[in-house]
């Protein structure tokens, strides 16, 4: 089950429509079943999305890295430039 865009639906933070504990006994574990699935599928859409993020900042530190060695190259080239002239 995927949470992409189930933050708009107003019924995935609405009380259950079905009392929780209806005394059916088959129908109670049904409900429990399904809400266990699809806490699993929720985590693990996070799990997705963390690694992603995770992903997503070793690219930024990469990315921060080469600017930096590149602004160090080009402060060095400006000196040398300076001096020649």
């Amino acid at each position: 089950m995927s949470f992409r865009g189930a933050f708009d639906d107003g019924d995935a933070w609405a009380a259950p429509s079905v009392p929780i504990e209806s005394g059916d006994i088959v129908a109670d574990a049904m409900h429990k079943e399904k809400l266990i699935k699809e806490i699993a599928a929720a985590q693990e859409d996070l799990r997705n999305m963390l690694e992603r993020v995770k992903i997503a900042e070793k690219d930024i530190d990469k990315l921060m890295s080469g600017n930096a060695t590149l602004q160090m190259y080009i402060d060095n080239l400006t000196k040398q430039m300076a001096k020649q002239r």
